[in-house]
């Protein structure tokens, strides 16, 4: 099954539909069910097979322009969920024999045009003499105290080019054993960001858990009556973050982000097989896919569970030939989920304004319901749409100005450079679900639910600069006794 326009002329919904099928991502994991447990928010966790492998895990993709460098673009990936501060004495590295990706879409194929690759190398003095992480106080990323560090190499991978090294074998920033042995971890972060040739910034470090809400979702949405709101569940949690800021003309097509501004984004994972002897592990054969990330929640929320590790392995070149995958896009679940709890009639089937979002990205010219100029690479004025096809990107229009004050709820409060224009560090998609669930409009907010979940940011607020996500906790997760 492939997926084809809607014809020319075709009657077509006003731009609340949006707000409607924004929800559905995002609701998609509130209304899993009872049991489902922490280990589904966002992106983390979400697979069979990468639930085994949390050190290639993607948890969550951030793509908007910077809010204090407006010709520039930030994207921040997270890998490796729900890492408990004090998790020593080996905490939590980024695997040495995977390629950490970060990948643009400019024309629309489903195909990279350009990717950013991470890659990392141990260096660990430790040996047979301790077992400790560090044996004293570090200032700074060369202490000896330092007993174990990780180097990158981060590349720039055009098609048809050769690579390119943007950075060759810099620090990363450990992660964080606490107060006593790093008592100032912005200043080994700030230490561990390096300038790139042409402009722009990179980082790898460890930080708080961006992602925000109240996990009692999954007991039939707060307790069946939002009784259950008001608690992060993942505040205390740390990831590890690969950020990378650049020039818009760095990411766009032909490098004219005035022509052709839109861009779909989606970060990834490539790992070897690993060959297992008593007391060692041995990377062998080629580099395979076993992790993607694009819009938030449509791998928890939409694909199937049978579906969903073949949906890690798949380019997004493919996603429009995979005809049980579109199915569930066009005949979502969670809308008769809403209907079965909440009584709230399920829009009818087929649903061309998800096809839109998820796989063509908004535009009038994509053919869909949406009568929106909004996000689709559709909208770039030299590419071959010829050779456009859906898949499910991650899609920013950078030619939308920054929102001096940015609304949390994004298009719902008439913010359009929120979500799903790209997705900022604190946009409140379970708030916006909600909202959108119940009929709201830009400026037309339903007040029965204007608390939403009660959690309306994270447990540490996002810097004004880059890399604008928190620094990582250092206390316990478990606070009982």
């Amino acid at each position: 099954m492939t997926l084809r326009r809607k014809p020319p002329g075709t009657a077509r919904r006003k731009p609340a539909a949006l707000l409607l099928l924004l929800s559905t991502a995002v609701a998609g994991a509130a209304l899993a069910g009872p049991g489902a447990g922490v280990g589904q928010a966002s992106s983390h966790r979400e697979a069979p097979l990468i639930a085994s492998d949390p050190q290639v895990d993607n948890t969550d993709l951030y793509a908007f322009a910077s809010p204090d460098a407006s010709d520039t673009v930030t994207l921040v990936a997270n890998w490796y969920p729900f890492q408990e501060p004090n998790g020593g004495p080996n905490f939590y590295p980024f695997a040495t024999d995977a390629h950490y990706d970060i990948n643009i879409d400019s024309q629309g194929t489903g195909t990279p045009d350009l990717t950013y690759r991470w890659t990392f190398r141990n260096e660990d003095r430790r040996g047979e003499k301790t077992f400790l992480y560090n044996n004293g106080v570090v200032n700074n990323l060369t202490d000896p105290t330092l007993l174990f560090r990780q180097h990158y190499t981060l590349q720039e991978i055009r098609a048809g080019h050769r690579p390119v090294t943007l950075v060759k074998d810099a620090i990363a920033a450990p992660s964080n054993v606490g107060r006593a042995s790093m008592p100032d971890y912005g200043r080994l972060r700030s230490q561990a960001t390096r300038r790139l040739p042409g402009g722009g910034r990179t980082v790898a470090s460890q930080a708080a858990d961006p992602f925000f809400l109240d996990l009692r979702i999954f007991d039939l949405l707060y307790g069946g009556n939002f009784s259950e709101t008001g608690h992060n569940t993942l505040n205390g949690y740390n990831v590890n973050t690969l950020a990378i800021q650049v020039p818009k003309s760095a990411l766009a097509y032909r490098g004219d982000s005035g022509r052709n501004p839109v861009i779909g984004v989606w970060s990834s994972t490539e790992r070897r097989t690993m060959q297992l002897s008593p007391g060692k592990s041995t990377p062998t054969g080629p580099y395979v896919q076993v992790s993607r990330l694009g819009n938030p929640l449509v791998n928890e929320a939409v694909v199937p569970a049978g579906l969903k590790n073949a949906f890690n392995a798949l380019p997004p070149s493919q996603d429009h030939n995979q005809p049980k995958i579109v199915a569930k896009v066009l005949d979502p679940e969670v809308p008769k989920l809403i209907q079965s709890i909440y009584g709230i009639p399920a829009p009818a089937a087929p649903r061309t304004d998800l096809q839109e979002i998820f796989l063509t990205g908004i535009a009038k010219a994509a053919g869909g319901p949406l009568a929106v100029d909004l996000n689709s690479q559709l909208l770039n004025k030299d590419i071959d749409k010829r050779r456009f096809v859906p898949a499910e990107e991650l899609r920013l229009n950078m030619s939308t100005p920054v929102t001096a004050n940015p609304n949390r709820l994004g298009v719902l409060a008439g913010d359009f450079q929120g979500f799903p224009n790209g997705r900022r560090m604190g946009d409140d998609v379970v708030d916006i679900a909600l909202q959108a669930l119940e009929g709201a409009t830009p400026g037309h907010l339903i007040q029965a639910l204007a608390a939403g979940d009660g959690v309306n940011g994270p447990g540490r607020p996002f810097t004004g600069s880059f890399p604008y996500i928190a620094l990582p906790f250092t206390d316990a997760v478990n606070q009982a006794g």
